[in-house]
């Protein structure tokens, strides 16, 4: 039996009660595991890290799991993510990685937030910073490294747990708690 770690955002599923799971992170970094319908769990997203041509010009992409797919639709690049059928593993469809898109964060002390790509900032001898405006409005910034495209627009295809990658303060998060016991209490 072969073994492998499960990956961002990689199904999980459990034909016995018949059950899928998508891993994703919370706004706290930590790995969730959100409750995905059938139709969703057939499916995965999947980033490229590199497109390259093979011997006799085969071109050929890799995505940051390791798949390796032959012939991919030449207007894929590096840093797109592609939607890819776990059953048949062919690409279905691809989002290029462009201001205005959904991403969520993979890395860093923003890992687990959602939001929209609202620029891209490249400086000479830096790492190239992504600024990222979740829906509240909050504005922040990452490395392009630690950006994971999820949706075209504002529709992620991918189902996000309750909090959505909206990261709240502390002080919200006391207030929601304080009002959780309120609520369970009365």
């Amino acid at each position: 039996m072969l073994t492998l770690y499960p990956l961002l955002p990689d199904v999980v599923s459990i034909p016995k009660t018949n059950e899928n799971f998508r891993l994703l992170y919370d706004t706290k970094g930590r790995f969730r595991l959100h409750s995905v319908r059938d139709e969703e769990a057939k499916f995965k997203l999947c980033k490229v890290r590199s497109i390259q041509f093979g011997q006799k010009g085969i071109p050929y992409l890799n995505t940051y799991d390791g798949r390796t797919i032959r012939y991919p639709d030449p207007l894929i690049k590096a840093n797109d993510t592609i939607k890819l059928d776990l059953e048949s593993n062919k690409i279905t469809d691809f989002i290029k990685f462009d201001v205005g898109n959904v991403v969520m964060v993979t890395g860093g002390r923003n890992r687990g937030r959602v939001g929209v790509i609202k620029n891209r900032e490249k400086q000479k001898g830096s790492f190239e910073t992504i600024h990222i405006q979740d829906a509240t409005g909050h504005e922040f910034a990452t490395r392009l490294g630690n950006v994971f495209i999820i949706g075209k627009g504002t529709k992620p295809w991918v189902s996000l747990h309750k909090g959505k990658g909206i990261k709240l303060s502390i002080i919200e998060e006391a207030k929601k708690r304080l009002a959780a016991q309120a609520a369970s209490s009365a």
